[in-house]
């Protein structure tokens, strides 16, 4: 078991105790999702729920890993476990941008009712959209990744055509 955990280490290149957070956060994290797709999805007894959840998060968790490691040549980092870490803001991102979203839209009056779905869901997105690339750069500050996402944040505003207001 010892050799395991050393070798789990070195392959991250963590270098002190406090990094297992992000390895850790990321597997429950991902046998988490799979439990709840599980129990949206299906309506089996708790015991087969919990064991396909179980079993949906092996697949999620292998996903996640399968992207790191196509991001590890794209993405610079110093240590590997910091691609966890950037997964984890993205996913903290996008939930808290919808989180914030929902009622700025609601404070304004947008519902779909008076809108249309379609349209609602147009200005949703454009909202949750602006609210996302604020909040990127905010946790990314908060979890210890500004550089990284501010230098994604600028090469995605470019992509946007709003470079010229980060050029002056």
């Amino acid at each position: 078991m010892k050799n395991r955990i050393k070798s789990f280490i070195s392959r991250w290149e963590i270098s002190q105790n406090w990094q297992l957070l992000y390895p850790f956060l990321g597997i429950a994290t991902s046998f988490y999702l799979g439990y709840r797709l599980c129990f949206k999805l299906f309506e089996f007894s708790l015991l087969l729920n919990m064991l396909i959840g179980f079993v949906l998060g092996i697949f999620i968790l292998k996903f996640f890993v399968f992207s790191i490691k196509k991001m590890e040549s794209k993405w610079i980092v110093n240590e590997r476990w910091e691609l966890i870490r950037i997964f984890i803001i993205f996913a903290i991102t996008g939930s808290s941008s919808v989180f914030v979203g929902r009622p700025i839209i609601k404070l304004i009056g947008i519902s779909s009712e008076n809108f249309g779905p379609i349209l609602y869901g147009i200005v949703f997105v454009f909202v949750s959209l602006i609210f996302y690339q604020i909040l990127l750069v905010f946790w990314g500050f908060v979890l210890g990744q500004f550089k990284f996402f501010w230098d994604f944040e600028k090469k995605m505003l470019r992509r946007f055509g709003l470079g010229r207001f980060l050029d002056k």
